[in-house]
């Protein structure tokens, strides 16, 4: 028999991409339910045996946590399970997080071999199925840490990065201890990702998880006003700082000051963190508007324009450029167009305009053309002459940024500050310009995505261990 005789014939390509349910749009804006229902079983295998098994594969490559994509998605084929969660978890110690809320189309998904015929394995919805099925099987299986090191490890704040260096440490033999400013765990996970998109079960039970492995969990906890880190440095031998990025961005335009004016961030955490999505069974400071503007065109936006739609607002989007250059992920932008919120692209807020009482009653807007593209590649936006034209809003959300909260710094000398608030950090392993700290996240890089937060967190939890073993 030939040599070609003998090799298996390979399967022919499979470019159907298995849909994920939703919950219907005219239903689902109505409601804080998770949007999207995740995969049954045969749906998960079906979309796992897609998979070719590249030899060389690019989307661990493109991973910032380096997961085995292959190697968990051939275990769900395959009917395994648990050795699939497992795979999961020896990188990645948040993955019902990440299934649900990563940018997988720019990362893993984006680079898949299918992807030249538009066919790439739906990598984020599988690794969302391995996660919500370890779950309903009731069983949490811890992965084994490595002998106690005697070293002790300060995380200062419990968003992913924090999050993601504790787990990694903690399984390094190491003892680590997250504090967090607000009464829970989890950062933007838990005040600024809606319920629809991140339900706070989730969250709690991943954190939960941490709890299990050892990590030590304190909240209301201010570093910087409680305790110093110069002050934590005499106690632990290694201090990681994740605080992320909570200093709104304004426009800086007439009227910010009006009332019903909100940053993304006051906006989403009173809906999270003092839970407005469950009015009225919680009575939340929460004001219901019945026309609402949101400013930006990230995935906050969309998360603002859409808990506002759900509080009976009809909600538009005020973007300078149009839909193409959109930044937030085109799934969050569909879920919106569905769901009834109003896109007014090519348009610059002026100012907003009050009434005698002091609350926003108007919005005034510029329209716009692109021209040439500008540094970020996108065509720059470029205001049209005479074209101001006004729209009543009795509430409006600046969602166009943030930068990191300035207390860490202003209460650690010699640590060393970036032009726009940020601590400076290599970014190969996170550390910083004073011994025995690191730091990782949006508080070096800004507002970022949650897997590049992260795959920080992964780096500078390696450089420490290093560290710990050689000191």
């Amino acid at each position: 028999m030939s040599e070609q005789a003998k090799r298996p014939k390979r399967k022919p390509l499979d470019l159907n991409r298995r849909s994920m349910p939703k919950q219907p749009p005219k239903i689902r804006s109505h409601n804080f339910y998770e949007v999207a229902l995740g995969y049954q079983v045969e749906s998960a295998v079906e979309e796992a045996d897609r998979c070719i098994q590249c030899p060389k594969p690019k989307c661990v490559d493109n991973c910032p946590v380096e997961i085995d994509i292959p190697g968990f998605i051939k275990c769900i084929a395959e009917r395994r399970f648990e050795d699939g969660v497992k795979i999961l978890k020896e990188k990645n110690c948040l993955p019902a997080i990440c299934g649900r809320v990563c940018p997988q189309e720019e990362q893993c998904e984006e680079t898949c071999v299918l992807s030249k015929k538009k066919g790439q394995i739906a990598i984020g919805r599988l690794e969302r199925f391995l996660a919500d099925w370890e779950a309903r099987q009731g069983k949490l299986k811890l992965l084994k840490r490595k002998k106690k090191t005697g070293k002790k490890v300060a995380v200062v704040g419990g968003g992913p990065a924090g999050l993601t260096v504790a787990g990694d440490l903690i399984q390094l033999g190491h003892e680590v201890t997250i504090f967090e400013a607000l009464h829970k765990m989890g950062g933007v996970l838990t005040y600024g990702i809606p319920e629809f998109r991140l339900p706070k079960a989730i969250v709690g039970r991943e954190v939960d998880y941490l709890g299990k492995l050892g990590v030590e969990l304190v909240t209301d906890f201010v570093v910087g006003k409680t305790r110093t880190v110069d002050s934590l440095l005499k106690e632990y031998d290694a201090i990681f700082v994740g605080t992320g990025a909570g200093l709104p961005w304004f426009m800086d335009i007439p009227g910010e000051n009006l009332n019903g004016v909100y940053s993304a961030n006051e906006y989403l955490t009173r809906m999270n963190l003092m839970k407005g999505y469950l009015f009225p069974e919680f009575d939340t400071p929460i004001k219901n508007h019945r026309q609402m503007a949101v400013i930006g065109g990230g995935n906050v936006a969309m998360d603002c324009a859409r808990t506002a739609l759900r509080l009976g607002a009809e909600t538009r989007i005020i973007y300078r450029r149009s839909r193409d250059e959109l930044p937030a992920r085109l799934e969050e932008v569909e879920n919106a167009e569905e769901e009834g919120v109003i896109f007014e692209f090519l348009t610059l807020p002026l100012k907003y305009i009050g009434d005698e009482n002091g609350w926003v009653r108007e919005i005034e807007c510029l329209r716009m053309e692109l021209g040439e593209p500008d540094a970020s590649g996108r065509r720059r936006p470029v205001p049209i002459k005479g074209s101001e034209f006004r729209f009543q809003v009795d509430g409006a959300v600046c969602a166009i940024g943030n930068s990191p909260n300035p207390l860490i710094l202003s209460t650690t000398p010699g640590l060393e500050a970036g032009k726009k608030g940020n601590i400076v950090a290599d970014e190969a392993n996170g550390r910083t310009s004073r011994e025995r700290i690191w730091a990782g996240g949006d508080v070096v890089t800004g507002a970022a995505t949650v897997i590049l937060a992260m795959g920080a967190g992964r780096q500078a939890a390696k450089s420490i261990h290093e560290y710990l073993l050689s000191h």
